[in-house]
């Protein structure tokens, strides 16, 4: 019987509200996070880190969620990280202390919490994240054991997908100064007065899906078990913690099974709830193109835009200049649904560098070094530079006299006469030294 799950929620709040905020155009919801983690057991702690001196707004939405709100004084020198090492150290508290507790959930999507996901799945525990696919780590997107998009989580009634909106009617929201690349690769579209607000973006290709679904079906196979729908999806989330259906356009994983066999991808037979699938065409077949392959379109475009991206540039700017460089780009045909869920997997890829920006959403900046450089040394006095340029400066070389051909001979021959020499003196010293006679010294006259 599985082991229920008792799962401790701990929300980075600072992160999670400027990069929603900053990529969807929305207001973080913490209820929406809530009510997904409860699908998958019991909440049994709720914490969030923040200095809620400066979130009125969201104090009541906290109060109102029973989430107990830990507050986070600035220290004068600043707080970056502070409420990261706070949340860190009260997480590895609770997995020594509570023993009951045997899920995490972290609700954030900063890279920083890496070493805490990996220590406390050493001990043994389940590990949820929940964070936007367009600004969650790629690399804490991995190493998690499920991965809950907080694009999934809006609701889908009111949030329909832009190629479904009528031809006239965007025509009428979006303003004139929004260009066509920034209709095809943004996920925001404009409401009433130009207000940016979010708008879900088309779901993937099925193609995308298929390479994950044959690994975690010939896993299966090789451990000789049926492969039925609850199993492969927990096989897929084990291979591939970021899978989630919602993003095929599917609300469930028998509703994403049923869409693969009426696109003639997969076969299953069976009574409902039971059923088995076989794959019907190789994933080789229909083969999509990779996420790493659209890094080599965007690397160009930062090299040729590299003066204008120092000043930084938003993601509607870089999306554009992308199609300017490579008309007929689409992120969509490299698997990723919007254009910033690009650009997060291409810093960590250290192909370019993004911040979160409330007002102006996700800004696009030149890579950082992955190794920085070490501190420059400090400039030397002008006077002593100028002394040590001087020195440096080679002197001027003397013409050479010409040597005739039969002196060099004679001079190698006596050189070749004194190495055989030296090489003789210490054996025959070695030799001399049994018959040798000792010196004794020599009698001092005494003084009268």
């Amino acid at each position: 019987m599985q082991e229920r799950q008792n799962i401790a929620v701990f929300v980075d709040y600072d992160n999670i509200e400027i990069g929603v905020k900053s990529t969807l155009r929305r207001e973080f919801a913490v209820s929406l996070c809530l009510d997904a983690l409860k699908e998958r057991g019991d909440i049994v702690a709720k914490f969030a880190y923040a200095n809620w001196s400066r979130q009125e707004g969201a104090v009541r939405q906290m109060a109102e969620n029973a989430v107990q709100m830990v507050q986070r004084l600035p220290s004068p020198r600043g707080d970056k990280n502070g409420a990261d090492i706070n949340l860190a150290l009260d997480a590895l508290e609770m997995a020594f202390t509570h023993k009951n507790v045997n899920a995490f959930a972290i609700i954030s999507g900063d890279s920083d919490f890496i070493p805490l996901v990996n220590k406390l799945k050493a001990y043994g525990k389940m590990i949820y994240i929940v964070g936007g696919k367009a600004f969650t780590s790629t690399i804490l997107q991995q190493n998690c054991h499920e991965f809950i998009s907080y694009e999934s989580l809006l609701d889908d009634g009111k949030y329909q997908p832009r190629e479904a909106a009528p031809r006239q009617e965007r025509s009428q929201q979006q303003p004139p100064q929004q260009t066509q690349q920034q209709q095809s690769h943004g996920d925001q579209g404009y409401g009433r007065g130009g207000r940016r607000e979010y708008r879900r973006s088309a779901p993937l290709e099925l193609t995308h899906a298929l390479p994950l679904l044959e690994r975690a079906l010939a896993a299966l196979r090789r451990r000789g078990v049926q492969p039925q729908l609850g199993l492969l999806k927990s096989t897929m989330l084990q291979l591939d913690p970021s899978f989630n259906e919602r993003a095929y356009g599917t609300g469930s994983f028998s509703d994403f099974i049923d869409k693969l066999e009426s696109s003639g991808y997969l076969a299953t037979t069976g009574p409902e709830g039971r059923k088995t699938i076989e794959v019907k065409q190789a994933a080789e077949a229909v083969a999509a193109p990779k996420k790493d392959e659209a890094l080599p379109f965007l690397r160009q475009v930062v090299d040729i835009y590299k003066l204008d991206l120092e000043d930084g540039a938003t993601a509607d700017d870089l999306a554009a200049w992308v199609v300017k460089i490579h008309p007929g780009f689409d992120a969509q045909k490299f698997g990723f649904q919007t254009f910033p869920e690009l650009l997060n997997f291409a810093q960590d890829n250290f192909v370019i560098r993004v911040e979160a920006d409330p007002a102006r959403g996700m800004i696009a900046y030149p890579p950082a070094d992955p190794e920085p450089a070490a501190h420059p040394a400090p400039a030397p006095e002008p006077e002593v530079a100028a002394a040590a340029a001087v020195a440096a400066e080679p002197a001027e070389a003397e013409p050479a006299e010409e040597i005739p051909v039969g002196a060099i001979e004679e001079l190698e021959g006596e050189t070749r006469k004194k190495t055989a020499s030296r090489k003789r003196a210490p054996a025959a010293k070695k030799a001399a030294g049994a018959t040798a006679s000792v010196r004794r010294p020599r009698a001092r006259k005494q003084v009268e």
